[in-house]
């Protein structure tokens, strides 16, 4: 786990660095804020990004940034993790989002009071409508994940049971819906610029939160041991950016 950890931030500061020597002439770089909320729990993102501007009139961006997630919640339902082949129809990776769920073998962890703070390398897309609106997508790829261990109730196969040491799972990845691990933030938005330095954005935010009992476990129907819970968060927002 530790090298899972020094790995994830060596290329978030390689990242960094990298997108700090090319011309800003053909970037957009900048540093983001973003709230959101939802029934009973909510997020702060701190971003920066680091986009390329491509195309003959420069309208699309592609890039890479850094983003530190905080989230947080009160008495909140998280459902079985994965593995995705008992969790979906079939998991094939991205057509895993077209797959049906399977709610039968899903357990239910609520989680009484879950606070973590993810950092994780993101990828960047967005287009300009004109000098003012633009909209785009972003989504976590690769990170770690710090939080408080809390108090968590399983439910299983119709049984109540507590485990006072529930806790964030540290390491964080992509790879497709029900096949991913730890905590993910994405976003779809759309932005308005206010000026050349600042702009606003209204955020549609699709978060995966997750936590790890440490005593108790999911036994499924085919002996699999499961001990991973995941909070599909959607929520909306706003989000506010000082351009470089």
């Amino acid at each position: 786990m530790k090298r899972f950890i020094a790995t994830a931030c060596l290329a978030l500061l390689v990242s960094i660095v990298t997108a700090q020597t090319v011309s800003t002439k053909k970037a957009n770089q900048f540093v983001d804020l973003a709230l959101t909320a939802g029934t009973s729990q909510g997020s702060a993102a701190l971003s920066y990004v680091h986009n390329w501007k491509i195309g003959k009139k420069q309208k699309w961006e592609i890039g890479i940034g850094g983003r530190l997630t905080s989230y947080f919640g009160t008495k909140r339902d998280f459902i079985t993790a994965g593995p995705a082949r008992l969790t979906r129809s079939q998991g094939i990776p991205f057509l895993i989002f077209f797959a049906d769920q399977k709610p039968e073998n899903w357990d239910t962890l609520n989680v009484q009071r879950p606070f973590t703070t993810a950092l994780n390398t993101s990828i960047n897309i967005g287009y300009s409508f004109n000098k003012k609106w633009s909209a785009g997508f972003n989504i976590d790829v690769i990170g770690v994940t710090l939080g408080r261990t809390t108090n968590g109730i399983l439910t299983s196969n119709g049984t109540t049971r507590n485990d006072p040491k529930v806790k964030p799972t540290a390491f964080n990845i992509l790879l497709t819906g029900d096949h991913d691990r730890g905590s993910l933030n994405s976003e779809f938005f759309v932005g308005y610029k206010l000026s050349d330095k600042w702009s606003l954005r209204g955020v549609y935010q699709f978060y995966f939160s997750e936590y790890k009992t440490t005593t108790l476990n999911q036994v499924a129907s085919d002996g699999t041991v499961i001990n991973r819970f995941r909070n599909k968060v959607n929520a909306f927002g706003i989000g506010i950016s000082r351009h470089f």
